[in-house]
């Protein structure tokens, strides 16, 4: 029986893992290790400089063994691949995100940071993420085919599957786009809200526009588009 790694980068006690843990379970033999709590926007990094910790914990979904963990998503997975799961899993699920990781956001995703770590350990991966918003219908109606149509398609080295689910209800979905580029336009346009400090420091913080434009043929015009992305993202840093 095939084994399944599954983590993410909302934490272990999101709805979106549990989901995906459920829907994997009649692919193989399913472990989770996650964060223990956020790690959103960490990327690909892991801890270098202390110890980190990973415990046996409750998890909603019977028949998963799960793990708590104090590091990041990258963390979690070379733990678990390492250290928890007994011999290699075959495939790394990291997901289901709460919040697209398309286009330029790719790059801060931990979401996609954790899939990354597992290319780079040769192991077959796959990042899920939806949109913000408390409608599942077209997660639902798509993941289980998804699973079972991209765990059979290979992977180049340093890549990975990256899958974006529109938050629309299944009604107004338009299907899946297959092949979808990461596109270069920008999720958001980014800028900083600026506030002066009581004791004369600038204190800043993110407050991005966000934008409505992407090329056709790419993961961010599918998701505007009500559509399913389906696409390959590399990273050869």
């Amino acid at each position: 029986m095939k084994k399944i790694l599954i983590t993410n980068d909302d934490g272990i006690s999101s709805d979106g893992i549990a989901r995906l843990a459920a829907a994997s379970l009649k692919y193989g033999e399913v472990w989770v290790v996650a964060p223990d709590s956020q790690r959103s926007a960490l990327s690909h990094s892991i801890t270098l400089r202390h110890s980190v910790e990973a415990w046996e914990t409750a998890f909603p979904v019977p028949g998963v063994r799960a793990f708590a963990c104090s590091g990041t998503p990258a963390d979690c997975v070379r733990i678990g691949a390492l250290n928890i799961v007994p011999g290699k899993p075959d495939h790394v699920f990291s997901g289901i995100n709460f919040g697209y990781n398309v286009a330029s956001d790719i790059q801060y995703s931990a979401t996609a940071g954790a899939a990354f770590e597992a290319s780079f350990l040769k192991i077959h991966a796959i990042a899920f993420s939806e949109g913000i918003s408390d409608t599942h219908e077209v997660t639902d109606r798509y993941l289980d085919e998804l699973i079972a149509e991209l765990t059979e398609k290979p992977l180049g080295e340093n890549r990975i599957w990256n899958v974006n689910f529109p938050g629309c209800r299944l009604g107004e979905c338009r299907g899946v786009r297959r092949d979808t580029l990461v596109s270069t336009d920008g999720f958001y346009r980014d800028r900083y809200s600026e506030t002066r400090l009581p004791d004369g420091k600038m204190s800043y913080m993110v407050d991005g526009i966000r934008n409505w434009e992407a090329s056709e043929g790419t993961d961010l015009r599918a998701v505007f588009d009500n559509c399913v992305s389906v696409g390959i993202a590399t990273n050869i840093t």
